[in-house]
């Protein structure tokens, strides 16, 4: 018989294990694992995606090939939670199964692709397009690009430039959307055509206190920093009192007040210049470090 689809049986084996290690994306999600402190339902997510994707590959070495998977996704969540770090790996998982050509990610807002006179948006948004194509792009506060409200708004544009390149060029682009879910939630409702191209919705959880102070020691042993004993239930108690306060942006919030903190270490140690310092001193933040913090005299620290 001369049908393509009857010269491969059914028994026809198929070598999984070769398939996964030549992709190396086990290496790529061993990164996730050591960059990102919990979000356990994110990394799930990620990985059955990529089990996907491999297992697609493996169908095409059989003859089992179908139309390309929709890979354009939707991150959403609060600030600060990994969205552009799983987005960044996400490119590589992609790159490496051979899904888009080069696995850069280009990271945009509104601003890059809209513009604000007539004829101005679509030279913008086409150009963020020809950067990205090949690789990620990732539009942060997507629901920005749609202004109902306002009639001279060309946002929609910029959607509908998108919407096309995200159909007709799918196997050289992935579009991925971020943003609050309520309003990412309003901006598919409104905007329908781009919704059914979106294939994955992952949604990234607020981390807790714990998993914040876990974070900040792994940010701080970077910078080759440590908290003493009590400067670490100093900083404990500070992510307490800031994850009750108002613009808390979980991780980019921990990462401001080490900053912080440290600019205060650095002020201390320049205040007692009269003294003999050690490298412990140098690299060890203490209470009084933490504790001169707005947040302990209940006024919020942006």
């Amino acid at each position: 018989m001369d049908d393509d689809s009857e010269q491969v049986s059914d028994a026809t084996p198929v070598d999984l294990k070769k398939v996964y290690e030549e992709s190396n994306i086990q290496e790529v999600l061993d990164q996730l694992e050591k960059e990102l402190v919990g979000l356990r339902p994110v990394k799930d997510r990620i990985r059955e995606i990529a089990a996907l994707l491999l297992i697609d590959k493996l169908r095409e070495q059989v003859q089992l090939s179908a139309q390309s998977p929709s890979l354009h996704m939707c991150f959403t969540g609060n600030p600060g939670t990994g969205k552009t770090t799983v987005a960044m790996r996400m490119a590589e998982i992609l790159h490496r199964l051979g899904y888009v050509r080069q696995g850069h990610v280009v990271a945009v807002t509104r601003d890059d692709l809209v513009g604000q006179y007539i004829g101005h948006t679509a030279p913008k948004t086409r150009e963020v397009l020809k950067k990205a194509m090949g690789g990620v792009l990732f539009i942060d506060e997507a629901y920005y690009l749609y202004k109902p409200e306002n009639e001279r708004d060309y946002g929609a544009e910029s959607i509908e430039i998108l919407l096309q390149v995200m159909e007709n060029q799918r196997d050289d682009l992935v579009v991925i959307l971020a943003g609050y879910k309520d309003r990412m939630d309003k901006f598919f409702q409104s905007n329908p055509g781009m919704s059914s191209r979106i294939a994955h919705h992952i949604d990234f959880p607020d981390y807790s206190a714990e998993e914040l102070l876990q974070i900040a020691k792994l940010m701080m042993a970077k910078l080759n920093y440590r908290f003493s004993p009590d400067g670490e239930k100093a900083f404990a108690d500070y992510i307490e009192k800031r994850m009750q306060m108002p613009n808390f942006a979980n991780a980019r919030s921990i990462r401001n007040a080490l900053d912080r903190a440290r600019l205060r270490q650095a002020n201390r140690l320049f205040a007692s210049h009269g003294k003999a310092l050690t490298r412990k001193d140098l690299v060890t933040l203490e209470p009084e470090d933490i504790l001169a913090s707005r947040v302990f005299a209940q006024q919020p620290e942006q």
